[in-house]
């Protein structure tokens, strides 16, 4: 539990929703040791919004009897490497029952060892924890919402295709499809809400700078 607390404090005093107020962590209310604990914990957490789940431990347990298995959730797993308990013997059980299952989950493991009472966080486990809880917030702030694909492909190029397969299962976004040619048409018609076409034009010239273009001022045959 102290390593669960140690990583709330770190991620609710480091990062923050896009409206800028501090991220909001949900304790378990206790440790999980076996499938009742588990039972217990899922509820609690099915009565707020989750997101991500961040499961933290320095010892050996029953893998699936304890492990997050919510379709709908980001999980990771923080393996402690202390002197006296195997957390890397769990972290590398737990991921393989979660590739069994091809349920995606992000491994957290420190490079230094840790006395079994040190419950700080080392600098490498801390950017990792951060960079997990980021892309779990993105994906958490994205969801519901829809994405919006301009134009089918560029220049035939498969990557700038959108996956609506990936959007759909791991973002939980429906993709849409608008036709570039229909933008034109109505900035041409002026179909649009005046108000919002400036916010984004605005937004568009301060975030979305043109590149150099090398033949300015030249001239060809």
């Amino acid at each position: 539990m102290a390593m669960a607390k140690a990583a709330k404090e770190l991620i609710e005093g480091t990062l923050r929703y896009a409206d800028g107020t501090p991220v909001q962590c949900v304790l378990a209310e206790r440790t999980i040791g076996g499938r009742g604990d588990a039972g217990i914990v899922r509820e609690q957490f099915s009565r707020e919004n989750i997101i991500g789940t961040l499961s933290v431990t320095p010892s050996w347990c029953y893998g699936t009897e304890t492990m997050d298995l919510e379709p709908e959730t980001i999980k990771s797993i923080l393996g402690f490497n202390g002197t006296e308990r195997p957390g890397a013997v769990y972290l590398a059980a737990a991921m393989a029952d979660y590739a069994q299952k091809g349920m995606p989950a992000f491994k957290i493991y420190g490079h230094d060892v840790q006395d079994l009472d040190d419950h700080s966080i080392p600098a490498d486990v801390a950017e990792k924890i951060l960079s997990f809880a980021r892309g779990a917030l993105a994906v958490g702030q994205m969801k519901g919402k829809s994405y919006v694909n301009i134009g089918a492909s560029c220049m035939g190029i498969a990557g700038s295709q959108v996956d609506d397969h990936f959007f759909g299962k791991y973002l939980g976004m429906p993709v849409e499809f608008v036709d570039m040619t229909e933008i034109l048409r109505r900035i041409t018609l002026e179909i649009y809400d005046p108000k919002e076409y400036e916010k984004a034009l605005a937004w568009i010239q301060a975030n979305c700078q043109e590149g150099i273009d090398i033949n300015e001022g030249k001239t060809f045959p």
